[in-house]
């Protein structure tokens, strides 16, 4: 496993993050050994969410790590959706922290997202509510997902910085790329030239945001994945061709084709699969070279003008 600095260099953080969603899709026994492969594995990062199965993921997840030493991993959550509508109020976030470390039966949470934009937000609200939760020791860090640049900015002018969103985890892969085909495609009148993110990619590497791709083997109508997707097939072949010239598999070249960009984003890789976890981890042991970085991202249909 590869990994790099975040935070100003304060945490190391592992290339491949483990997602539990759907952790209780399957027995305890089998997260257990799912958790104990993944660590074995050198992915040491977890990534939960308070609505995950109405919490029975934090639970699922809590009991697997039970016999871990807590200094050994990095605890990931996140708060702010609830049944038909966003709430980031003081109130709601810290209750969610709460109800998440008394599931999870943790001390602390290493980084907690506010996991979508409330319309309503006061950002007033937010930074108390951070920096009652870091005061008494209950979240280290702090971050948001699916936030664009002006999002962030606003909370930014509440917050210290020590309590600035320093991870923002959005959905990102060779098919479902804006982050990239807006810059391919600035000042042409094309539809991929529409930026869905606001300069997400590159406001995150200008301050220090570490970003995580979701859904990395997502196609981007989110009718399931592209992988062996006959409408992908020209995808699939590219591949296929440049797994067997590195002696890997298709998941892992289409992971390394996320953790090639220069930003450092991480794969949030959500699977209840052992065999899934290892054949994703074989993305940090090679590195794809710019031209194929390129070839991978045309097969995908996408066009360089």
């Amino acid at each position: 496993m590869r990994y790099f600095k975040a935070v100003n260099e304060t945490i190391q953080v592992p290339e491949i993050v483990l997602g539990v969603m759907r952790l209780p899709g399957i027995s305890q026994e089998d997260a257990n050994a799912l958790v104990k492969r993944s660590i074995e594995l050198g992915v040491n990062m977890f990534d939960t969410a308070d609505i995950y199965a109405g919490g029975d993921s934090d639970i699922f997840l809590g009991k697997a790590l039970k016999d871990v030493d807590r200094e050994d991993y990095i605890l990931q959550t996140k708060a702010s959706i609830r049944p038909g509508r966003y709430d980031a109020s003081t109130k709601h976030i810290l209750e969610s922290v709460d109800g998440s470390l008394q599931r999870l039966g943790l001390d602390y949470i290493d980084i907690l997202l506010l996991h979508r934009p409330d319309a309503l937000i006061e950002p007033e609200q937010v930074a108390e509510a951070f920096a009652k939760l870091h005061d008494e020791g209950k979240v280290k860090y702090f971050g948001v997902s699916n936030y664009n640049p002006y999002q962030i900015e606003l909370l930014n002018r509440y917050l210290p910085d020590e309590l600035k969103p320093k991870f923002n985890q959005m959905q990102f892969s060779v098919s479902h790329s804006n982050m990239v085909d807006v810059g391919i495609n600035v000042n042409r009148e094309v539809p991929a030239a529409i930026d869905y993110s606001a300069g997400t990619l590159q406001y995150s590497q200008l301050n220090d945001i570490r970003l995580q791709a979701w859904s990395p083997f997502q196609r981007s109508d989110l009718k399931g994945t592209f992988m062996n997707d006959p409408e992908y097939a020209e995808l699939n072949k590219k591949l296929e061709e440049i797994a067997d010239k590195y002696n890997t598999n298709p998941s892992a070249v289409a992971a390394a084709w996320i953790l090639r960009h220069p930003a450092h984003i991480q794969v949030v890789l959500g699977t209840t699969k052992i065999k899934r976890l290892e054949d994703t981890v074989e993305a940090c042991k090679f590195e794809l070279t710019h031209e194929e970085w390129y070839e991978i991202y045309r097969a995908s249909g996408k066009m360089i003008p």
